[in-house]
């Protein structure tokens, strides 16, 4: 299996350059992130303000819609929680059908970093990869969590590592990029639940090409995680049945192959 990858991570100019040939969006999901959305939109802008900006509001019942729309994100508000497999579908099939070249989920919690944001858009754009993943377990991270997430994050990692054929060492990161190939597929068929686990392997599946790369996450800037410790074996067993059951099963074909039949 291939290691981590210690990617070097191009200048922030350079990348900006290429950056500025692109359609490209940031996808941020959120659920009642009041305290730091506001934040999040402001540090990708800082990053590059070319970046457009789609906050998906899923279920929130707090100001996180109003304080997104007041800092001129594009808002989709969901009618009801659907889950970050749905928040993502939802904001991947706007990217898709606005016809963005480039997108980089950016959770809405402010645990993402935007200033890290070269570190995984520089494999895609240097065509090295068609999905770059930023990893908190790479060595010297420092990333801690509590014991039920990483005994869960470990076996994940083991179990997806086998499947793809290739070492992965963080499968519920989602601090991602993807390039027009993993908008399409995303934009039809994105797992719910715990999902960033499945659409890992659901892209290698679709010969996508994956890197990971080392980033250092911050805590949560407000709000609450969803994954309470029962809730973590509650996923780990359910995941790693859904990985089981989807070695057997079709997934979608992505939005762009449809349009060609």
């Amino acid at each position: 299996m291939a290691e981590l990858a210690e990617v070097p991570v191009p200048p922030s100019g350079e990348i900006l350059a290429q950056l500025g040939e692109l359609k490209r969006i940031a996808i941020v999901p959120s659920l009642n992130e009041e305290a730091s959305v506001g934040r999040v939109i402001d540090e990708i802008r800082a990053f590059d303000p070319g970046f457009d900006i789609v906050v998906v509001d899923d279920g929130s019942t707090d100001r996180t819609a109003g304080i997104a729309a007041d800092r001129g994100a594009h808002v989709l508000r969901l009618p009801f929680n659907l889950g970050i497999g749905g928040a993502m579908q939802t904001g991947y099939r706007f990217a898709f059908e606005h016809g963005y070249d480039l997108a980089v989920q950016v959770d809405g919690d402010g645990q993402h970093d935007p200033a890290q944001l070269p570190a995984i858009i520089g494999p895609v754009l240097a065509g090295d990869a068609d999905l770059c993943v930023g990893s908190r377990f790479a060595e010297g991270s420092g990333y801690q969590s509590s014991f039920a997430r990483r005994v869960g994050i470990r076996v994940f990692a083991y179990v997806v590592s086998a499947v793809v054929r290739q070492r992965v060492t963080d499968t519920t990161s989602g601090f991602r990029a993807v390039n027009r190939k993993g908008i399409a597929l995303f934009a039809a068929d994105y797992p719910h639940d715990y999902p960033e686990v499945e659409a890992t392997v659901m892209s290698v599946k679709h010969k996508l090409r994956l890197r990971e790369v080392p980033v250092v996450m911050r805590e949560r800037a407000g709000g609450a995680s969803s994954i309470t410790a029962f809730r973590s074996i509650y996923y780990m067993t359910k995941v790693l049945l859904a990985i089981f059951v989807g070695l057997f099963r079709r997934y979608a074909v992505p939005l762009e192959e449809d349009h060609h039949r």
